[in-house]
């Protein structure tokens, strides 16, 4: 009966060495800590702007399609930035002030990025004679970027040069 009792003690004492050598997240570098701080990560904007990028060359090669498929990861990508520092802003307001302003700096960044984004895609549908594909991205960098931004009023230029809008924007 009392070595029942001591099982549990011997499983306390003896069950951290078993899997002493199991640890696979163990850090040995503080500098390997951040991993997401690099600019060469998922999720960076740097990552988005590299979408558009590869998707520009893609154009000048005449792939029309894989421009798209880039244009469109690019887009995935800076939409769900916004939405997690829009999250992380809105989840820190008056706990620690410097927290949501970090997140509305970022935020603004990915929000430019992706009207960047939008705007590509959307001369690319329009060059593509697909231009009905061209206007809910149209609208949406006005949206985003509002119409008094040099963005949003390039935007509603187009729009008004696809026939979707008459009355000329004086903002």
């Amino acid at each position: 009966m009392k070595f029942l009792k001591l099982i549990p003690i011997l499983f306390i004492f003896f069950g951290n060495v078993f899997y002493k050598n199991e640890v696979n997240a163990e850090i040995k570098s503080p500098k390997d800590f951040r991993v997401l701080s690099d600019e060469s990560k998922k999720l960076s904007i740097s990552k988005v702007e590299y979408f558009i990028k590869q998707g520009d060359q893609y154009i000048k090669n005449g792939d029309f399609e894989k421009a798209k498929d880039s244009y469109l990861d690019a887009r995935k990508l800076a939409k769900q930035l916004a939405s997690f520092f829009s999250d992380l802003n809105s989840s820190f307001k008056g706990i620690d002030a410097r927290i949501p302003k970090e997140m509305q700096r970022k935020g603004k960044q990915t929000l430019q990025i992706l009207a960047e984004s939008n705007e590509r895609l959307a001369s690319m549908y329009i060059k593509t004679k697909k231009p009905e594909v061209a206007v809910p991205l149209l609208v949406e960098i006005i949206r985003v970027m509002s119409p008094n931004s040099s963005e949003g009023k390039e935007a509603y230029e187009r729009l008004i040069q696809l026939g979707f809008v008459e009355t000329k924007y004086k903002g």
